[in-house]
């Protein structure tokens, strides 16, 4: 006979009467003036056990359970007494009166209380297996399942295959660093983790497979934050013979299935689709917060000849910037918070906020209160006004500095004035899921450090058609055919129309000082296989962890990973990295140069 006839969390009024036989965990044993109640606990909810003094030896063994004993339940379903009923659970109209429990194990002590909602993140890292066993844990992974499910489900219903790719290959150090892999066999040789599939599945595309597409695991050594993992789970997707434009519409059509399947949810059809640069003028993020009703006024060419320095020398230097943000209402805030704001820029690089209250904008400077109106000139006022649409009662933020240092500082300070209890009240914040595409990025940014030109995306993006020759002539002027799908302010997947001629690659590696012996020494592989015949191909790969952590309503993606490690790259479970002994070192021809002593 079976152990378990039903999961706990399933047995509802449809077994009324029935025997059942259930499985669990111990959640809560509670003695009522000798009738034992048992909360048992599976992965689809908990039940109330009924366990009555009439069956000595069943009684017996209750009286000894404990949290987390892991127990057998036989029993019949019966109605709970009227007025006892629990709406919360699905099964809170029911209880199983109890015929015998088998302790098919005990439990030590936990460390702590699962339901506890102040518990550290290195505790519940540290004790991971009993913190998976938590309803709001339990619930995430089931929904990264159906997730994933899903995305199966779309994607093979529109004909593409799931393909498995290497995870020890080449390194081809373009971006973050790669995780290396000492070889045994090949002296001073390694292998690399993939950062993606990104070079295979473009391989695939040459050897005709047509669609393909993997939910695979990627590597990325990197600084960490809440959204970022050194492992995390990609949904990869490759495809011949399609447009940018119909590959676009394809998976925008895959998150939306999703999203209704998965929460029931009807995301914007179609997205709105936004340019790079708009993006970047109007919200300074090219992952825009669409929910945030706050954008960036331009000032920049008004701005040269005032008197205050602050603005003018941005102003009148190239690659500077001068924006305003208009904060509806903000002429409320206290001068303490205008100084927190002040101080949470500066995180981003800015030197200072300058800001100017509006309280009557019928009578011009004379209506605002500010210490740097004095320095700005009627033409510099006028334009403010004007374009920044400020009312009475709105505060003005400004921005002037490098335009990436605007762009970030400003860009942040939107977002969390419209997050803030604040903005919610004055209608700065809409409540929803805001997709949108964001698309025509720069092929090409330039590196301050190392002078020289770099990839956007990644060096087998194409660029759009008619920009070919920017690249020799104007590098920053040459758009590429890349797109990024945004959600409320998260990239949740980025992709691109790929280079098929072998040709154009070898003039995107000019552009970017890779020369012919570097890039046949790094990509050869590649440029052979673009030289038989590679057909028109794109694709896209969305980032499985963080779709899903904004699902769930999530604080961090490892909220959402099974074993995750911290932002130190460290399994506290398990007590990842380790030092290895001397003797495998040896077989990997490796010797440390500091020796660390074992923890």
């Amino acid at each position: 006979m079976s152990l378990r006839s039903q999961y706990c969390g399933r047995v509802t009024e449809a077994l009324l009467g029935q025997s059942v036989s259930l499985c669990g965990w111990v959640q809560r044993r509670r003695d009522h003036g000798g009738v034992i109640f048992i909360d048992l606990r599976d992965r689809e909810g908990v039940v109330q056990v009924v366990c009555d003094p009439d069956r000595p030896q069943m009684f017996a063994t209750a009286e000894s359970l404990r949290n987390e004993f892991c127990v057998q339940v036989q029993g019949v379903v019966r109605a709970r007494p009227a007025g006892t009923e629990n709406e919360a659970m699905a099964s809170g109209k029911i209880e199983v009166l109890c015929h015998d429990i088998v302790v098919l194990n005990p439990s030590v002590t936990p460390p702590f209380q699962l339901d506890d909602e102040n518990l550290s993140e290195t505790t519940r890292l540290t004790h991971r297996v009993l913190d998976l066993r938590r309803p709001q844990m339990q619930h995430n992974l089931m929904l990264r399942y159906r997730v994933a499910m899903a995305v199966r489900r779309y994607l093979d219903a529109q004909g593409f295959i799931d393909i498995e790719t290497p995870m020890l290959t080449k390194s081809t150090p373009e971006g973050a660093r790669d995780y290396l892999v000492p070889s045994r066999v090949h002296d001073g040789h390694f292998f690399a983790l993939p950062q993606s599939p990104q070079l295979f599945k473009q391989m695939l595309m040459v050897s005709g497979f047509d669609r393909y597409y993997q939910i695979t695991k990627c590597f990325r050594d990197e600084d960490l934050r809440a959204d970022r993992q050194p492992e995390f789970t990609q949904i990869d997707c490759e495809t011949s013979f399609l447009s940018e434009q119909e590959i676009r519409d394809l998976f925008e059509n895959m998150i939306r299935s999703v999203f209704k399947e998965t929460l029931g949810v009807e995301l914007a059809n179609p997205y709105p689709v936004m340019t790079y640069a708009e993006a970047m003028a109007r919200f300074g993020s090219d992952k825009p917060d669409l929910r945030v009703k706050l954008e960036f006024t331009e000032l920049t060419d008004v701005m040269a000849d005032v008197d205050f320095k602050v603005f003018s020398a941005p102003a009148s230097t190239p690659g500077g910037r001068v924006v305003a943000l208009r904060v509806p209402g903000g002429g409320e805030l206290s001068r303490s918070e205008i100084d927190a704001y002040t101080e949470f820029v500066k995180i981003y690089g800015a030197k200072g906020l300058a800001w100017i209250k509006v309280n009557d904008v019928a009578k011009g400077r004379d209506g605002l209160q500010s210490p740097i109106v004095k320095n700005l000139h009627d033409r510099a006022i006028d334009a403010i006004l004007q374009r920044s649409g400020a009312q009475n009662g709105d505060l003005l933020f400004f921005g002037a500095d490098k335009a990436k240092i605007v762009a970030d500082a400003i860009g942040a300070l939107r977002v969390k004035i419209g997050h803030s209890a604040f903005g919610k009240e004055h209608g700065l914040f809409e409540e929803g899921w805001k997709p949108l595409w964001v698309v025509d990025f720069p092929m090409f940014e330039f590196d301050e450090d190392e002078q020289r030109w770099v990839a956007v995306h990644h060096p087998f993006t194409a660029p759009k058609d008619g920009h070919e020759e920017l690249m020799d002539t104007a590098p920053e002027k040459c758009l590429a055919k890349a797109y990024d799908m945004v959600l409320n302010g998260w990239e949740i997947g980025g992709g691109s129309v790929r280079i098929h001629r072998a040709e154009v690659q070898s003039k995107v590696f000019s552009a970017l000082r890779i020369g012919p012996e570097e890039a046949r020494a790094k990509f050869g592989f590649l440029l052979d296989a673009l030289q038989y015949g590679a057909p028109p191909h794109g694709g896209i790969a969305f980032g499985l962890d963080r779709i899903v952590t904004m699902m769930a309503g999530a604080p961090s993606i490892r909220d959402v990973i099974a074993f995750p490690k911290t932002q130190r790259a460290q399994c506290l479970l398990t007590n990842a990295p380790s030092p290895v002994d001397e003797k495998q070192l040896r077989e990997l021809h490796i010797r440390l140069r500091n020796p660390q002593p074992a923890a």
